[in-house]
């Protein structure tokens, strides 16, 4: 084999795994934090935790809650960071439960950390400027 054959080679290799890097950013690694595109885009908060931690299971209740009442204006997530502990990664995740706020277009406005009442997770939505609408 001829040194341009290897150098062309090795070129198509580098391009293609170079691609595959590019591919794998660009694709959701999990549907957390990504709104359906059949759906109208909504703000988020996605509780990240873990079925063991006690905060975390005294959290379920309220997150159940506010998914249930605020259907239609807020998308609740929880995710389970020792099943998934690639996003707790992606997220940066310190202390469980965390509790992160985005906005519509999946910009992050605001990071809670332990326990979180409704009544302060409903303020802080107000504070950020959003407008939560009780389901019909």
């Amino acid at each position: 084999m001829s040194n341009v054959t290897r150098i062309i080679i090795v070129a198509v290799l580098g391009l293609a795994v170079c691609g595959v890097i590019i591919l794998k950013q660009r694709t959701p690694t999990s549907p957390v934090a990504q709104n359906d595109v059949h759906t109208k885009a909504l703000p988020l908060l996605l509780d990240l935790g873990a079925g063991k931690c006690i905060p975390c299971k005294m959290m379920a209740p309220i997150l159940e809650e506010l998914k249930k009442e605020y259907a239609g204006s807020l998308k609740v997530e929880v995710v389970d960071v020792e099943e998934n502990p690639d996003i707790a990664e992606k997220y940066e995740v310190r202390i469980i439960p965390t509790q992160i706020f985005f906005d519509a277009a999946g910009k992050e406005l605001f990071r809670h950390e332990g326990f979180y009442s409704k009544e302060d997770i409903i303020t802080r939505w107000k504070e950020l400027g959003v407008r939560l609408t009780k389901a019909k």
